[in-house]
């Protein structure tokens, strides 16, 4: 069984370093046997919520997109997309705030190629597609190494707040249980919390 730690934020105070909180777990009969960390590769300086504020055709490339994208900075970024996902909002008005929530990826960033069979991690630099400088990227699934899809960009939901960090709104760690034996209440997440707050 796998529970984020934040579902267990919503029911206890944590305050301990979350290897601290496994071995204590463990030590208490609640045996965590991983833990899976979500954003480990995502530098707080290069990653962003981002919005999107204009998305026009590229001028020499039928499958490209410029994406116009707003990451909290003073001014908004340009970065040229082949995800399919931005094609519809071609010359749509997107002024204030229409505009669809995104991860926004720096010159400099850490990501996975979302083009190579094997998982690898390479660092985002600026490059010039088709005629047209683009300091940074939208990312999929895949870049951002929290699934294999790279069909298109993440889409993050509406009240994602633009220019934070994306490691403090979507980075997480995951623990994974090994539930012995048969203990009813400690297969959900709120009989691991009751568990986690008599620990605590």
């Amino acid at each position: 069984m796998k529970i984020p730690l934040s579902w267990l934020k919503d029911y206890v105070d944590i305050t301990l370093p979350v290897e601290a909180l496994a071995e204590r777990l463990t030590l208490a009969g609640l045996e965590v046997e991983g833990i899976q960390r979500i954003g480990e590769l995502w530098d707080r300086d290069k990653i962003f919520v981002g919005q999107i504020l204009d998305v026009q055709r590229h001028p020499d490339a039928e499958r490209l997109t410029l994406v116009r994208v707003d990451y909290g900075a003073s001014a908004p970024m340009t970065v040229v997309t082949g995800a399919p996902n931005m094609f519809p909002f071609i010359g749509q008005d997107l002024s204030g705030g229409r505009g669809p929530k995104v991860a926004y990826a720096m010159s400099g960033a850490r990501l996975v190629d979302g083009h190579s069979e094997e998982r690898r991690i390479v660092k985002l630099k600026p490059s010039k597609i088709r005629g047209v400088v683009s300091e940074g990227m939208v990312c999929s699934e895949k870049e951002l190494d929290l699934s294999d899809a790279h069909e298109g960009n993440l889409v993050l939901p509406d009240d994602a707040p633009v220019g934070t960090p994306l490691a403090d709104y979507l980075g997480d760690a995951v623990l994974e249980f090994q539930i012995k034996g048969a203990f009813g209440h400690l297969q959900c997440v709120t009989g691991i919390a009751r568990e986690l707050a008599a620990l605590t």
